[in-house]
């Protein structure tokens, strides 16, 4: 699965910088007012969250784990056998875009 955000409604305006991260795979950050709301990797997203969401999600779903960007304060998810419906994601997209 590739992540699309322009399947995301509900979110205004952003903007992105490709980079590498330590594993040397390319990543996109997605930024709202110089603060990062999403990181796309190359088999996992990372977004912005809670820290009860996050514990709650992480309990849940074997896909969801503490994310490795936003540290506590965020979860990463891998896509391939992604346990989370697209709604669900882009309701955690939303919400990480809200909280930044």
């Amino acid at each position: 699965m590739v992540f699309d955000i322009s399947k995301v409604t509900g979110i205004g305006g952003y903007i992105t910088e490709q980079g590498k991260d330590k594993n040397d795979q390319s990543r996109v950050i997605y930024r709202k007012d110089d603060k990062a709301f999403l990181v796309i990797n190359k088999n996992t997203i990372e977004i912005r969250t809670d820290s009860e969401l996050r514990k709650l999600l992480t309990e849940k779903y074997e896909s969801v784990m503490e994310s490795r960007y936003f540290g506590r304060g965020g979860i990463e998810i891998v896509l391939a056998g992604n346990q989370l419906s697209d709604d669900e994601l882009y309701d955690l997209v939303r919400l990480s875009y809200n909280l930044s």
